[in-house]
């Protein structure tokens, strides 16, 4: 049993086994909450498997989290989506009071390297949920994404990487399962790893909040936070969220989502992914791999490439991946993640 999350060690559910719910997001359902993602637990080096399905678990204190299986099992057709060498990502999922369904997207990129996004639907949150659409929304190829829903009117909107361009903020029609084609673009970005991707979005008052990662795969990189007055913007920039972090990689993880507990007064946890457990003590400076590999003024420089040394730098085997779940600080405007080894939900109003 645990009483506190410790974040960046492993953790297991109540049957003692690795919690498989990466990229994923919190919902809270009654009493009792469900967290969900991609099931990493066969994605070993070689295998061909990007993921096995979407898990789902619940729990009653946000410590303790039972298996409740898959809601969304792998396919064994190549051709469909969920397919287990198909790039199944960060799955989100919305409640449509209109329609009573869980509606869940997921990204996918193929086997071509295109990416698009599948749609979901079930009656229950436990499943099963069934395919209802595969597309590319607004016409684009679409990256990391976040739903959301307007609480005063029950409106949604997708946020999502217009892949290695900029973020897009499309309004999702009235049922959820697709774009009304009415859309904001943001932070335009020449290339990775400055384009933004990874979008968790947030709300605080009247105030909205974007996390961002940078584009370097599974490996880690500097976030970004921004805040609007609303979901189309403008979005203004107000730098990294990790004060305490001297390599810049964001505590060596990307954040997936923020949730805001019930019954807090203020307490939001951004919750991340450690995709990499065996990076070395000592980084290189990720800055100056970033700008061999990135910046054509210095194509020709005859240091390691930064792709070749980022592999060589870990096994990727992300079946084992950690979490890092954080508690968001405000000062004034601004959203802080301080680093803590230990925390507890009771500890806050």
């Amino acid at each position: 049993m645990y009483n506190s999350i410790r974040p960046g060690q492993v953790w297991l559910d109540t049957e003692g086994k690795r919690i498989q719910a990466h990229g994923g997001s919190i919902m809270a359902v009654g009493d009792t909450y469900y967290w969900y993602g991609e099931n990493k637990e066969r994605t070993i080096p070689g295998s061909g498997i990007w993921h096995w399905g979407v898990r789902l678990y619940s729990s009653k204190d946000l410590y303790n989290w039972k298996d409740e299986g898959l809601i969304c099992p792998p396919s064994e057709d190549p051709d469909n989506p969920l397919h287990p060498s198909q790039c199944m990502d960060r799955p989100h999922i919305l409640f449509c009071k209109k329609t009573g369904l869980f509606v869940m997207w997921m990204k996918i990129m193929g086997k071509d390297g295109i990416q698009f996004q599948t749609v979901a639907t079930a009656r229950d949150i436990h499943g099963p949920f069934e395919i209802i659409k595969t597309f590319r929304p607004l016409g684009m190829s679409c990256g990391d994404f976040d739903l959301v829903i307007e609480p005063t009117d029950q409106k949604a909107y997708y946020i999502f990487e217009r892949v290695h361009s900029e973020l897009i903020v499309a309004d999702l029609t009235e049922d959820y399962t697709d774009v009304t084609g009415y859309y904001s673009t943001h932070f335009p970005r020449t290339s990775p790893p400055y384009v933004r991707e990874a979008p968790a979005y947030f709300r605080r008052g009247r105030m909205h909040y974007l996390f961002t990662s940078g584009t370097t795969g599974s490996f880690p990189n500097p976030s970004e936070v921004a805040m609007s007055w609303s979901y189309h913007g403008p979005w203004k920039l107000l730098g990294d969220p990790h004060p305490d972090d001297a390599e810049h990689t964001s505590y060596r993880s990307q954040i997936t989502s923020v949730f805001k507990v019930p019954g807090k007064k203020d307490l939001y946890i951004a919750l991340a992914d450690r995709w990499l457990t065996d990076l070395p003590e000592q980084l290189p400076d990720i800055g100056d791999a970033f700008d061999r590999l990135f910046n054509e003024a210095r194509k020709d420089d005859p240091g390691e490439n930064p792709q070749e040394m980022f592999r060589r730098l870990s096994s990727q085997n992300t079946s084992l991946a950690d979490y890092v779940w954080l508690p968001v600080r405000f000062d004034g405007d601004m959203a802080y993640l301080d680093w803590k080894d230990e925390w507890r939900i009771e500890d806050y109003e």
